[in-house]
């Protein structure tokens, strides 16, 4: 066997069905191969940057391995932001990645592959010969899942036409698996909960399965305690009577009255960063139990009361158990008033500010929330539109919410996009991006959207500035036309693109386009304009 149909078979040996990428003499064979031989199916990206950040949207709606693959040299170094991502993200993904000949260092695209990967934090492993090429592949794919991080895989381009023998290898992963906490480290989270008289469970990424999910909930009743969760665990609860929505910096008044309140957090699977904990204040005066099935999770951002290593499901009914046989009775801090609360709305009230030139961004999230049906994946970009949008988009469930925020970077939204679809594509995706994250990064993967058939309807939050810096000019009184663009309308440029495009200026020609979403059968963008000074205004 040759040694790029090898490396083919060993990706789908180990269950892989999807790689993006973009082709270069590095590896153009083993991607045909993997398409034409290995049943796979290989999607191209118009940039680098993008291949990997689509694998990192299609890792987070899978929850499985993302695969992508570049060639060497500057191919690789225009991976750098995304596998920054993926590692702050801690998605678990493999890039394929070419590298010129080993004997030609005057090659024009040779530069040191290995330095390059590991100051972006991505793990780095290398083809050693073309024999060991699966024992290789396998390697960086048991990384990546246990050490939930890109590695890359460098593959020599002068590898690809050698004959081997080739030799599958076994998957090294263990699955999941149920974690008991040790009793001693329970027995002193349990002191704690049961002397609790308002406690709050939070829960975080590490703690949405449906598993969890249940478990909680049955510790929730149990205590007569709400819940909530981490913004990456969005929505996890949405629909119960107790939910208290985002603990930390987003939450509603209703709920930073209730987390002010509370005498006890009780945080599954959550990192519990100065997000969450808004800077440690919804900390203070409180006892905090950690749970995570993570050793390095727990005391990593704040120092917690009692740690305790184990799963979400298994400890949280692990606790109901000893609740049960110690009598200890609920707190009815989740209270009938809390519940009226709660049920007569969160939303803080506005004045809407749209014009017959521009459109209040409340009100477009708004209508857009109630134009989508629920069933939905979301992805965000980075911008000043985004403390907005996060609460005003739902989910159906925390992997169907993508933010690519990690890295602080802007424009990694619409390649985020295309690999979510790709992974869950039962799902309507919803992307939102600013107007200069869009064009940054998101131009030329639309196309990608359109070359790939993905059902993403893409809203453009346009304000024709660069809004974090604006608003900095315009709070010290300065002029902030350096930060202000004339962009073209992306409406028609999305058509163009072989997509469909709308351009928005009020609340009707919103509703228009809105309208026009159910009877779409391409990718979609919507330019919503939005005035920048309104945009600077926190209290709108």
């Amino acid at each position: 066997m040759l040694f790029h149909e090898a490396i083919a078979r060993a990706l789908a040996d180990h269950g892989v069905t999807t790689v993006f990428g973009v082709l270069g003499d590095a590896n153009l064979y083993m991607m045909d191969s993997f398409q034409r031989d290995a049943g796979g199916h290989y999607y191209s990206a118009c940039n680098e940057n993008g291949a990997v950040l689509a694998a990192n949207g299609y890792a987070r709606t899978t929850g499985r391995l993302g695969v992508a693959t570049v060639t060497h040299g500057p191919a690789l170094t225009n991976t750098v932001t995304a596998l920054a991502e993926g590692v702050r993200d801690h998605t678990p993904i493999v890039l394929l990645a070419g590298d010129t000949p080993v004997a030609d260092h005057t090659n024009l695209q040779n530069i040191p592959q290995r330095e390059v990967v590991l100051a972006s934090g991505a793990g780095f492993e290398q083809v050693r010969t073309p024999q060991t090429v699966t024992e290789d592949l396998a390697t960086a794919i048991y990384r990546a899942y246990a050490e939930s991080r890109p590695v890359v895989l460098n593959v020599p381009v002068d590898f690809q036409w050698q004959e081997i023998e080739y030799q599958g290898v076994r998957p090294r992963l263990i699955g999941t698996q149920a974690v008991r906490p040790d009793p001693a480290a329970l027995d002193a989270a349990v002191g704690i909960i049961a002397s609790a008289r308002r406690p709050v469970i939070l829960a975080g990424r590490g703690a949405s399965t449906p598993e969890a999910r249940a478990a909680l909930l049955r510790l929730a009743d149990r205590l007569g305690a709400p819940v909530a969760t981490t913004l990456r665990g969005k929505d996890l609860f949405r629909g119960e009577r107790f939910n208290l929505g985002i603990h930390g910096t987003l939450a509603h008044a209703v709920a930073l009255d209730t987390f002010n309140s509370s005498d006890c957090l009780i945080a599954f699977g959550a990192g519990l960063n100065r997000w969450t904990t808004a800077e440690g204040s919804l900390l203070a005066k409180k006892h905090v139990v950690q749970v995570d099935i993570d050793r390095d999770s727990i005391n990593r951002w704040s120092v917690v009361d009692a740690g305790v290593i184990g799963d979400a499901a298994t400890t949280a009914d692990t606790i109901v158990t000893w609740l049960d046989e110690a009598g200890v009775k609920p707190t009815g801090f989740a209270s009938p008033e809390l519940a009226e609360r709660l049920a007569a709305g969160t939303d803080a009230e506005y004045t809407d500010k749209s014009t017959e030139v521009t459109v209040d961004i409340r009100t477009a999230l708004t209508m857009i929330e109630e134009a989508f049906p629920a069933d939905r994946t979301v992805v965000l970009d980075g911008g000043r539109f985004i403390r907005h949008t996060f609460t005003a988009l739902s989910v159906p469930e925390p992997k169907a919410f993508v933010h690519t925020l990690n890295f602080g970077a802007i424009g990694l939204g619409m390649a985020n996009a295309v690999g979510a679809y790709f992974g869950a594509p039962e799902r309507p995706v919803v992307m939102v991006a600013g107007d200069g994250g869009f064009m940054l990064g998101g131009l030329a993967e639309f196309s990608t959207a359109v070359r790939h058939g993905v059902d993403v309807v893409v809203f453009v939050m346009n304000d024709g500035a660069y809004g974090a810096e604006y608003i900095q000019f315009q709070n010290k009184n300065m002029d902030p036309a350096i930060s202000t663009f004339t962009w073209p309308d992306f409406g028609p440029v999305a058509t163009a693109l072989g997509g469909e495009g709308h351009t928005v200026h009020n609340v009707a020609e919103l509703q228009e386009a809105l309208t026009a979403v159910g009877r779409r059968t391409k990718p979609m963008l919507i330019d919503i304009k939005l005035d920048p000074a309104v945009q600077a205004d926190p209290e709108g």
